[in-house]
C-alpha cells in the first residue's frame, strides 16, 4: 500500500509473521534540513491507547546516502527485519552522503518532534542508540538535549569532552571493542570516566577483549542491555 505524503512519500512494508513493520518516510525541518528514515511500530500499537516508548537508532558512516536498505544492515532495523519486537516505536534515520550525525543534530531533533506529534509517544521513555559514527551522534544529541532522553547506548563512538557535564544525569551504557583500530576504545573510556568524575555516576562501560570495530553485534545481541534500556524512565 502506498501512502502519498506532503513533500515526500511513505511506503508501508508488511512482513508476514513479523511482530513489527518498517515504514519509509522523510522529515524536513525548514528547507535546509532533511532526513529519510525508517519507522517501525510495535505489535498492537494504538494511537488512542497507552503511550509507548520511542527509540532512535543512528547508523554508522557506511550506511549514509539515500538508500534506506543500507540502514537495515545493523542494529535495531536488522533485528526488526528478523522479527524482533522491541515494544517501542523504532525510528532509524539515514544520514545524508558526505555528512555526519554530529552535523545533523537539528534535523534529528526535528525528527523526534515530528514523531512525538504524529504518534502516541511516552515522552518519559525516549531512548537513543547508535554505532560508530552513530555512537558519536548519540553523545552529541544527548549533550544538546539531555533532558529529553531517558537513557542512551553509544556503541564504539566518542564525544566532545567539554560537553560531558551535560550528560552526568543521563543513564548511559557504553560499549566498545578493546582492539578497535577505527575508533580507539579510549574514546569511550574518556567519556565515561569524565562523566562519572563530574559526579553523575550514571554512565557505565562494557568493553570486549579481542573485538575490533564491530562491537555492535555483541552489544545489540545483549538482552540484558535491552531490558536495562527499556526499563529506564526520565524523572
Amino acid at each position: 500500500m502506498k501512502i502519498i505524503l506532503a513533500l515526500s512519500f511513505a511506503l508501508l512494508v508488511s512482513f508476514q509473521g513479523l511482530a513489527m513493520t518498517q515504514q519509509e518516510d522523510r522529515v524536513e525541518a525548514e528547507k535546509t534540513l532533511a532526513l529519510d528514515y525508517l519507522i517501525a511500530l510495535p505489535e498492537g500499537y494504538d494511537k488512542e491507547g497507552d503511550a509507548v516508548p520511542l527509540m532512535l537508532f543512528l547508523h554508522g558512516a557506511g550506511e549514509r546516502g539515500r538508500d534506506l536498505g543500507k540502514v537495515k544492515k545493523h542494529g535495531p532495523p536488522k533485528m526488526i527485519e528478523q522479527g524482533h519486537d522491541f515494544g517501542a516505536i523504532v525510528v532509524s534515520p539515514q544520514c545524508p552522503k558526505d555528512s555526519w550525525w554530529t552535523y545533523e543534530i537539528d534535523a534529528l531533533i526535528a525528527l523526534i518532534d515530528k514523531i512525538e506529534h504524529a504518534y502516541n509517544v511516552d515522552e518519559k521513555r525516549i531512548y537513543v542508540t547508535g554505532l560508530s559514527m552513530g555512537g558519536y551522534g548519540t553523545f552529541a544529541l544527548c549533550a544538546r538535549q539531555p533532558e529529553r532522553f531517558a537513557a542512551a547506548v553509544p556503541v564504539c563512538g566518542g564525544g566532545e569532552l567539554f560537553a560531558t557535564w551535560r550528560l552526568t544525569k543521563l543513564p548511559m551504557w557504553v560499549f566498545h571493542g578493546e582492539n578497535d583500530r577505527v575508533v580507539p576504545v579510549e574514546e569511550s573510556r574518556r567519556m565515561v570516566e569524565i562523566m562519572n568524575r563530574q559526579g553523575g555516576k550514571q554512565a557505565k562501560l562494557t568493553t570486549y577483549p579481542g573485538v575490533g570495530h564491530n562491537s555492535w553485534d555483541k552489544a545489540y545481541s545483549d538482552n540484558t542491555m535491552w531490558r536495562w534500556l527499556l526499563e529506564q524512565k526520565r524523572q
